[in-house]
């Protein structure tokens, strides 16, 4: 995208509260990685997704440090709650200093580990998955999900696009994220739209 139709569309999207905007300034500061976070635009769109879904149980599938867990914990109903993972504790460890911060906090279930054991676990109907984890396992985490996933339920597949690399894949990562594009297609049991929001964003939902 033209970076000055993103800026614009960043500019023109309703801010993040006080505490989001620390969070990111932590992130950019202390880490390697901060084009990991979600962003203010993303962010709003499964904010937006989780209440016009009317979602209360949000599997989230790849945490960093919880900006995207934190703003979809402010969009849900008091009794609903996000079941978030990550395998990295220094991410964790950032994430519920901001969590403990929040009054929205209480909403947010933090399991460190491997995400393929987290979904596992989960017994109860899921009503959005946001999935940001490694790459290689989109297409595990989509098959373990859908089971799970009720009916009218909404999986937010983020990084969809991999920066154009979807176009010609050659390494494992973009190759995994090709393959869950082309799974989705042809999966009769949602219905999709892949979106150019950021990275891409495949938005699903089960049928």
């Amino acid at each position: 995208m033209d970076s000055r139709i993103d800026h614009y569309a960043y500019c023109h999207t309703k801010p993040e509260d006080q505490l989001l905007t620390e969070l990111i300034s932590k992130t950019e500061r202390e880490l390697e990685f901060s084009q990991m976070l979600s962003g203010r635009v993303e962010g709003k769109l499964v904010s937006m997704l989780i209440k016009l879904a009317g979602a209360r149980i949000v599997l989230e599938i790849g945490m960093f440090t919880g900006f995207s867990a934190l703003i979809m914990a402010e969009a849900l109903p008091e009794q609903g709650k996000i079941i978030t993972c990550d395998v990295n504790e220094k991410y964790a460890t950032i994430a519920r200093h901001f969590f403990d911060r929040s009054p929205h906090g209480y909403k947010i279930d933090v399991r460190i580990g491997k995400a393929i054991h987290t979904i596992e676990s989960i017994h109860e109907p899921i009503d959005m998955v946001f999935m940001d984890a490694d790459k290689d396992n989109y297409p595990n985490y989509y098959e373990l999900v859908i089971p799970k996933l009720r009916a009218g339920g909404i999986i937010v597949v983020d990084n969809a696009l991999w920066n154009g690399a979807v176009l010609d894949p050659k390494e494992p990562q973009e190759k995994a994220i090709d393959r869950l594009n082309k799974i989705i297609l042809k999966d009769d049991r949602v219905e999709n739209v892949l979106l150019t929001v950021r990275d891409g964003i495949n938005l699903v939902r089960k049928i």
